[in-house]
């Protein structure tokens, strides 16, 4: 680690509490159950994300800052099947559990391994940040940016306020959870974005992890009852077989055909600066193997009007066209209050409104 960087980690130890997402092991060990990797951390240091530590015998975790903080559509995390059109408050901290290539965001999930990144921060709290959600019109408060797993019990303390506001809560995550954290999160937790990075666990583990716990969150998570949304960024030579994507397809239908699934274009970015970008053709064929295979809604996006319609919701009964988009902006939204399709009334997955709830 480098001077920057621990003068990083030794700055943020100041903004964090204790934890009660692990297990107590001997010589005050702890197993911390936020991420797959369930690291063993003695007292005195942190797990593989850098930002959860062993102070002795107690497990501390990220609380009270944001390094970023914007409003933007829903359709950007991306969410096609929840509250279309609406505003999310998204929110991001520091730090990750894997080390990806590719990370379009890794000025800050890197910001505690690459002396390139960048680590600002400013402190906040919960009511805080509700109020600028409430003043920037947003209808969900969504943990994004790095990887929110790390700093679960920080989504959870806003969450709570979020819902007090009646608003919606959300994670994009990398999906390497434990059933702990997500049993954890449930109470308070309406959606959850989940990139499937590959079907290959040798690619998973150049990335810092392993295919199955991500497989395992999937099913988890639907069986829980969160609204989940997949994405899968499509990168040239690396995961982008057509074997590979029919093998993860017909997982995803197996799970459920209802569940969304995105294939996405990547552009050279950060460490993975050789493989081309992803076509518009590519991502036709991709979203094509994933109708073969049963899934009733697939997306292509980050190459907005260029998919062939691969951005619009259709009804899976009659054909109609429910919201039609351009990119993250939603042209028109027919979902009826109801969440049917206008034409045939048939019901339409999806997380279509704040539901009314008791607070948690």
């Amino acid at each position: 680690m480098t001077l920057a960087a621990l003068t990083l980690a030794e700055d943020l130890a100041r903004h964090s509490s204790p934890s009660g997402l692990c297990e107590l092991l001997p010589e005050n060990h702890l197993r911390c159950l936020a991420c797959a990797h369930r690291c063993n951390i003695a007292p005195g240091h942190s797990g593989i994300c850098l930002v959860r530590a062993n102070r002795a015998g107690v497990l501390y975790a990220p609380r009270g800052y944001v390094n970023a903080l914007h409003s933007d559509p829903i359709e950007k995390k991306p969410f096609f099947h929840a509250l279309p059109a609406s505003r999310a408050l998204s929110f991001g901290m520091l730090g990750c559990d894997l080390h990806c290539g590719y990370c379009q965001n890794w000025l800050t999930s890197q910001a505690l391994r690459d002396p390139r990144a960048q680590g600002g921060y400013r402190e906040i709290e919960p009511a805080q940040l509700i109020q600028s959600a409430l003043r920037a019109g947003a209808s969900s408060v969504i943990s994004t940016y790095n990887e929110p797993l790390i700093t679960a019990e920080w989504a959870i303390e806003i969450f709570r306020h979020a819902r007090a506001a009646s608003l919606a809560t959300g994670f994009v995550s990398n999906g390497y959870a434990t059933p702990n954290v997500l049993r954890a999160l449930r109470p308070h937790l309406d959606l959850l974005k989940i990139d499937l990075k590959s079907f290959d666990d040798r690619r998973y583990r150049q990335l810092g992890g392993k295919l199955q716990p991500v497989l395992d969150t999937i099913r988890h998570a639907h069986a829980l009852g969160l609204w989940i949304e997949v994405v899968t960024l499509l990168v040239p030579g690396f995961n982008d077989s057509p074997s590979e994507l029919r093998s993860l397809a017909a997982f995803l239908a197996g799970v459920s055909p209802d569940i969304p699934w995105h294939v996405t274009a990547f552009h050279p970015d950060y460490k993975m600066q050789a493989p081309p970008p992803t076509s518009a053709v590519a991502l036709i064929q991709a979203a094509a193997i994933g109708r073969d295979a049963g899934l009733r809604f697939v997306y292509a996006g980050n190459l907005a009007g260029r998919t062939e319609g691969l951005e619009n919701t259709r009804c899976p009964a009659c054909s109609a066209l429910v919201v039609e988009r351009f990119g993250f902006q939603v042209l028109q939204n027919r979902v009826t209050s109801a969440g049917t399709c206008p034409s045939c009334h048939h019901p339409l997955p999806g997380f279509w409104r704040v539901p009314s709830r008791e607070l948690s």
